[in-house]
């Protein structure tokens, strides 16, 4: 197969939750690019409309759905949609995500059951409801973005969330285990830990700690733009075909050092 043929997403759909900005939104604009559709999600309904506008002036053809994927209801709703208006569901991307800082000793309980809620029960339920499509069709992807902070613990200088590290290595054992759960069916299971990236959610820990960060850092920056969705769409096209249960750390070399 020509490595064209490996990365090309013609005729694939892709869904990519916490997709209308950051992040998320660039793994979704990078997945188009390769000529999937897209359909991105998110709770606010005014960035995700900006969201979808900025996709489809690229043109690439995006539905657009609000959704609280902690809510099994609104997770099942909007999966029967993206079958119904496109047709099938290739590959997953769990990018929705939140953090509450607070130091463990003093965080308040409902703030670490709203960032679990969100975070790991809302990745176990999109997977869940697109995994038995999947199932169905005879295979698919499901990438779930994890963080450095799954694999590893951060000095609460850099990073004070202890509910946000949970629940990401939380993320990643459900990788796992769904990956050799799932693999008779031809579901791959795969995730990708970031490291320190320029967002909206990490503006406030990137201009308190930065310096600190890019010292832990062996590549010495912090995250770019474009620097995750090459990633992502490797691990959701067929140049990843063999590849499953794996948790790729996009780090500069942060959890190597």
């Amino acid at each position: 197969m020509h490595v064209h043929t490996l990365f090309d997403m013609s005729g694939k759909v892709v869904l990519v939750t916490g997709g209308s900005r950051g992040l998320g939104l660039e793994m979704a604009i990078g997945c188009g690019e390769a000529g999937a559709e897209v359909a991105i999600t998110a709770r606010r309904e005014t960035w995700l409309r900006a969201a979808e506008e900025e996709i489809r002036a690229r043109g690439i053809n995006c539905l657009a759905l609000t959704c609280d994927v902690s809510q099994p209801d609104e997770v099942n709703a909007t999966v029967a949609t993206v079958l119904e208006r496109l047709g099938r569901v290739d590959a997953l991307v769990n990018n929705a995500g939140i953090s509450w800082g607070a130091p463990a000793e003093t965080m308040p309980v409902e703030k670490w059951r709203d960032v679990l809620a969100t975070n790991a029960t809302g990745c176990f339920l999109m997977s869940q409801a697109a995994g038995r499509e999947m199932i169905r069709a005879g295979g698919g992807s499901i990438i779930n973005i994890a963080s450095v902070s799954g694999l590893m613990g951060t000095a609460p200088e850099v990073l004070d969330a202890v509910g946000y590290a949970a629940s990401k290595g939380a993320i990643i054992s459900l990788t796992r285990d769904l990956a050799v759960k799932w693999a008779r069916y031809g579901v791959r299971v795969n995730a990708v830990a970031p490291g320190f990236f320029e967002t909206r959610m990490s503006e406030g820990v990137v201009k308190k700690a930065g310096h600190t960060i890019e010292q832990m850092t062996p590549l010495g920056r912090i995250g770019g733009p474009g620097e995750l969705k090459g990633v992502v769409l490797f691990l959701v096209s067929a140049a990843s075909s063999y590849i499953t249960g794996q948790v790729l750390a996009v780090d500069g070399g942060m959890t190597a050092a």
